[in-house]
């Protein structure tokens, strides 16, 4: 632990301020000025400008009348009658003299080129409406701070802003219907169930109606506290792969329903209370039925949970999403489905291999090398056309047959095909070859790894266009 002098020992006490309709001094008219102002206007103050000149932005902003623009240096006696001042000159005996005064009317002031000599700091903000998230290092690291407020501008949705929003609005309502005892119960489930779930799809309107129609109900809790399902696509295998979406609902679920070739790394960032149960998913080898896996995602959801299916790829893509909620659809559990990048997208970027390409592939069809019935009957003449870039996802069972069907359909022997194993990861095997060759040097590999079957003159490509060179053994 690193101790502190004891004169810095206190930090500061974070505040919001109400500074609608309220007189703010600003002394100085740059950049560091114009960013204050900004700020000061989206909270509706009245900001009176103290400065020779003005930055261009500042100057619109006198143009217009949004500020009082006082054209001149600054002296002791501005301070008077505001709530707030900001010494931002780029003279700092100029800032620490106004700053004296206004401290001397009992002014809090705010020095932008001395931290410590000023009355209150001004924090990174994220703003999400009228949600705001601050962030403060106590002048002890801005830079760090500034990192750290980037960070979290990706990591908010914006959404959240139309949730508060939403949020307000029924407050009231809220007090009336829900007992005291019970609010927090009832907007922590607003908050994490489908009415925000709406929101976050940009369905503001339904959300409105369902949080009505849940506040009409005479047990507003047994209805904001019902289940739903979250089909979410993580996509080829690398974590940094997933979209926002998927990562904020993996954390909210309660329960999670995952299959055998989700990576251990994408499953560590569920959230660790929920329950996990392994439905087990291979080809031909599955641990659950897939009826089986669709009533229990309709139970658990009935039961009040939330239920995360957690997909490889995209679970529209080969991953049998519609046949997933086609129950839940009929049983009336609420769901969303999120998509995920598929493998061929992703193996294929990560193994140098484009899908399209003007001089070789004006055309990409992707096909499952399994079939529900297990035969691999295809649409063979069609699949052995030049100019395209064929994609067979689970093509390793029936690599040889799919290979011997596309030469005996017309392709030459020596047409380029290339297997991906464990794409994305730190596993990834690229075995480039052609259809000939192929099949004898994925038997002979020792990785059992998700597999994905490109077939197309682009897997030329990857001995130029490769970027991701993985240096696990194998």
């Amino acid at each position: 632990m690193i101790e502190k002098p004891v004169d810095e020992q206190f930090s500061t006490y974070p505040v919001a301020l109400r500074l609608a309709g309220r007189r703010v001094v600003v002394a100085g008219g740059g950049r560091i000025a114009s960013r204050r102002v900004a700020r000061l206007l989206a909270a509706g103050a009245r900001v009176a400008v103290i400065a020779p000149r003005l930055d261009p932005a500042l100057s619109e902003r006198a143009a217009c009348g949004a500020i009082e623009w006082q054209q001149r240096a600054v002296k002791d006696s501005d301070a008077r009658d505001a709530a707030l001042c900001f010494a931002a000159t780029d003279d700092a005996d100029v800032n620490a003299r106004f700053a004296a005064a206004a401290r001397a009317r009992g002014i809090p002031v705010q020095r932008a080129d001395d931290a410590k000599a000023s009355d209150f700091l001004v924090p990174a903000l994220v703003e999400r409406g009228p949600l705001q998230v601050s962030v403060s290092s106590d002048a002890a690291a801005p830079s760090l701070t500034r990192r750290l407020r980037a960070r979290l501008e990706t990591l908010v949705p914006h959404a959240y802003g139309d949730l508060a929003s939403l949020a307000g609005e029924f407050r009231a309502q809220v007090k009336t219907c829900v007992p005291r005892a019970e609010r927090a119960g009832f907007w922590n489930a607003v908050f994490e169930g489908p009415i925000a779930e709406q929101v976050f799809a940009g369905r503001i309107d339904a959300a409105r109606r369902e949080l009505q129609a849940t506040l009409a109900e005479a047990d507003p809790m047994k209805r904001a506290t019902r289940g739903e399902v979250y089909l979410v696509g993580s996509g080829p295998g690398d974590p940094d792969l997933l979209t926002f979406r998927a990562l904020r609902l993996m954390q909210r679920a309660d329960v999670v329903l995952y299959d055998s070739l989700l990576p251990a790394s994408i499953l560590e960032l569920v959230s660790p209370e929920a329950e996990r149960i392994h439905v087990g998913k291979r080809a031909s080898k599955h641990t659950l039925p897939q009826d089986e896996i669709n009533a229990l995602m309709v139970k658990l959801a009935q039961a009040g949970r939330r239920v995360l299916r957690l997909k490889g790829g995209d679970p529209f893509v080969f991953g049998r999403g519609g046949e997933e909620i086609s129950e839940l659809a009929d049983a009336g559990i609420p769901f969303q489905i999120v998509p995920g990048i598929t493998s061929a997208n992703g193996c294929a970027a990560y193994a140098g291999i484009p899908l399209t390409h003007r001089d070789y592939a004006q055309s990409v069809t992707f096909v499952t090398g399994h079939l529900k019935e297990g035969e691999l009957n295809l649409s063979w003449a069609e699949l052995a056309q030049r100019g395209q870039t064929v994609v067979f996802f689970m093509g390793r069972r029936n690599l040889d047959t799919i290979c011997a069907r596309l030469i005996e359909h017309g392709l030459p022997a020596d047409w380029p095909a290339a297997m991906v194993i464990d794409g994305t990861t730190a596993r990834q095997r690229l075995i480039p070859a052609t259809l000939t060759d192929l099949p004898p040097l994925v038997a002979a590999e020792r990785s059992t790894g998700a597999a994905l079957l490109i077939v197309g003159e682009v897997v030329r490509l990857h001995e130029r266009l490769g970027w991701f060179h993985p240096t696990a053994e194998y």
